[in-house]
C-alpha cells in the first residue's frame, strides 16, 4: 500500500517548454510522484520527455515567493511568435533586470569539458570599444544602471579590460564583476592591480572544489593551487571573491562542505559562495538523464549533511527578484568563537499571502550583491585589530556592526535551465540577462539554449549565426 502510494502521480499545474529536438513550444505540466516533481512535456513529432526539476524537502509547494509582475522599463521588441522568440525584452517579460552579462571574448585559456559558452582558443570574435560602448548607453537608457558581468569565453583575454570597466564607470555603471577561471589573475598581479584601479568590485572566481581530480574531471587540468592563487592576488589588492562552484553528480557533490569551510577559512576576501548544478547547453560531454543533475533541493540537504548542521537546511530562503524556483540565498555571520551563525532574513521571503512587486525584488538583489560582494571597506588599522583578534571584537554595537559588514558570508544556489528542463513561467521571471543580438537584452537561460544537436537559439556559435 505505500509503496502505491509513494508512485502515484499528481498533476500540479501545466506551463510550456520546448521541444529538446526541434525547439517548438509545447505544453508541459509539473508532476509529483513521491517526494520529487517532475517536469513532463509531449511534441507530437519527437515524443515524450520528463526530467526531475525538484526532489524531496523543502518541498516544491513550499518554496515560494510570490510577486506583482512587472514588465521591462524599455521593451525592445513586441510580442509575436511567443516566449522564447521574441527576447529582447518582450512586454511579456515578468521582471526587471538586476545582472546583465556582456561577452567581451569568446576565447578562452582552458577548453572545460563543460562550458555553456562553448569558448575556444581559435575563432576569435571580441565586441570594439565603440561596441561596447553602445552596450553601455543601451543599459542606461533601458532602466540602468544594473550591476555588470564581464564574460566571455574568459574576459581575462583581453588586455583592455581593465579600459572596458573604467569606460562603463564614466557612462554611470557603478558595480563590475569579472567571471574568471582564475589563471591570469593568479599569474599577472600587475594586470589585477589594473583592474582594481579601474573600478572592478568583485571576482566571481570558477571554484569547483578543493582537489584536483574534481578539476581533471571538470577543466582538463591540475587548478587548485592556482585557485588559491588568485585568491591570494585579489586579497592584496582589496577585491572581493564570490567562489563559483558548477556542481556535478559523482564528480564535486561531496564538496560542497569543503568548499563552505575553505571560504571561511579565506574570509572577508572571500564574499560568499555561489553553487550552480550543471546546465546541460554549450558544451558537455554526453546527452543527461536524471542521475546527471542536481536540484537545489538536494544542494540544500547537502549543506546542511556536510557542515554537520552549521548551516541548516532551514536557513535558506527563496530568491526575493527571480522566480522561487530559480535559487536559494542565506546569509552567515562568522563569530567570534569561530562559529558560523545564520543573519535572520525577512521572514516574508517565505510567505504565500502576499505578493510583493517584482521590480522591488530586482533592486534589493542589484543593492545587495553590490554591497555584499565587493570587498569590505575597512581601514588598515581596523584590519590588523580584527586579524589579531581572529574575527573581530562584539563587545560593543558599533564592533558588532562592523563585524557583519565584515565578516558575513553570503551562501546562494541558482539552477541555470536547458532545453530538458525549461519552464517559460520561470524563464517570463528571469532577471540575469545577456546583451545579445541587436542590442538586446536576452535571459540567461534562453540565451544560452541550444538544442539535442547543439544549435543555439540565440547564442553565435562558433562563428556561425544562431537559428533565430
Amino acid at each position: 500500500m505505500d509503496r502505491a502510494i509513494e508512485q502515484k502521480e499528481i498533476a500540479l499545474s501545466t506551463t510550456q517548454s520546448v521541444c529538446p529536438e526541434c525547439l517548438k513550444r509545447i505544453p508541459a505540466v509539473r508532476v509529483l510522484k513521491g517526494n520529487n516533481v517532475y517536469l513532463r512535456k509531449n511534441c507530437p513529432e519527437h515524443g515524450e520527455v520528463q526530467v526531475c526539476v525538484w526532489e524531496g524537502e523543502p518541498g516544491y509547494l513550499d518554496w515560494v515567493n510570490p510577486q506583482i509582475p512587472s514588465s521591462p522599463v524599455a521593451c525592445a521588441t513586441q510580442v509575436d511568435k511567443g516566449c522564447p522568440f521574441d527576447c529582447g525584452l518582450c512586454p511579456e517579460h515578468r521582471q526587471q533586470t538586476c545582472c546583465v552579462l556582456l561577452e567581451v571574448t569568446n576565447l578562452c585559456n582552458l577548453h572545460c569539458p563543460v562550458c555553456f559558452a562553448s569558448a575556444s582558443e581559435s575563432c576569435k570574435e571580441e565586441p570594439d570599444f565603440k561596441v561596447i560602448e553602445g552596450w553601455y548607453r543601451m543599459l542606461m537608457n533601458s532602466g540602468g544602471p544594473f550591476n555588470i558581468q564581464l564574460s566571455g569565453g574568459e574576459p581575462t583575454m583581453r588586455d583592455d579590460l581593465p579600459e572596458i570597466i573604467a569606460l562603463g564607470k564614466t557612462l554611470g555603471l557603478v558595480f563590475f564583476q569579472v567571471n574568471t577561471n582564475g589563471l591570469r589573475l593568479a599569474a599577472d598581479e600587475q594586470y589585477v592591480e589594473r583592474l582594481k584601479a579601474a573600478g572592478l568590485n568583485c571576482v566571481f572566481l570558477q571554484f569547483d572544489g578543493i582537489s584536483d581530480d574534481v578539476y581533471l574531471k571538470l577543466r582538463g587540468r591540475a587548478l587548485f593551487d592556482l585557485k588559491k592563487k588568485a585568491i591570494e592576488v585579489c586579497a592584496a589588492h582589496d577585491l572581493g571573491v564570490v567562489l563559483v562552484p558548477t556542481l556535478v553528480p559523482g564528480v564535486n557533490d561531496s564538496q560542497l562542505g569543503d568548499i563552505l569551510k575553505f571560504a571561511i577559512r579565506n574570509m572577508p576576501i572571500v564574499r560568499g559562495v555561489h553553487f550552480q548544478p550543471v546546465s546541460y547547453f554549450g558544451r558537455y560531454p554526453e546527452e543527461p538523464d536524471d542521475s546527471g543533475r542536481i536540484t537545489l533541493p538536494r544542494v540544500l540537504r547537502e549543506i546542511e549533511k556536510q557542515t554537520n548542521g552549521q548551516m541548516k537546511a532551514s536557513d535558506f530562503r527563496p530568491p526575493g527578484g527571480e522566480h522561487a524556483h530559480c535559487s536559494f540565498h542565506a546569509n552567515f555571520i562568522l563569530m567570534p568563537d569561530g562559529q558560523i551563525k545564520p543573519l535572520k532574513q525577512d521572514s516574508a521571503s517565505g510567505c504565500c499571502c502576499q505578493g510583493k512587486p517584482a521590480t522591488e525584488g530586482a533592486k534589493r538583489a542589484r543593492q545587495f550583491v553590490a554591497r555584499q560582494w565587493s570587498a569590505p571597506k575597512i581601514g588598515t588599522k581596523c584590519k590588523d585589530q580584527l586579524t589579531q583578534a581572529g574575527v573581530g571584537n562584539t563587545a560593543s554595537l558599533d564592533a558588532f556592526l562592523e563585524q557583519v559588514n565584515t565578516y558575513t558570508l553570503a551562501v546562494s544556489g541558482m539552477a541555470f535551465q536547458d532545453v530538458w528542463n525549461l519552464d517559460l513561467d520561470r524563464l517570463k521571471q528571469c532577471f540575469i540577462h545577456v546583451v545579445g543580438p541587436d542590442n538586446r537584452l536576452i535571459p540567461f537561460c534562453a540565451y544560452n539554449l541550444t538544442n539535442r544537436q547543439g544549435a543555439p537559439l540565440y547564442r553565435k556559435k562558433l562563428g556561425k549565426d544562431s537559428i533565430i
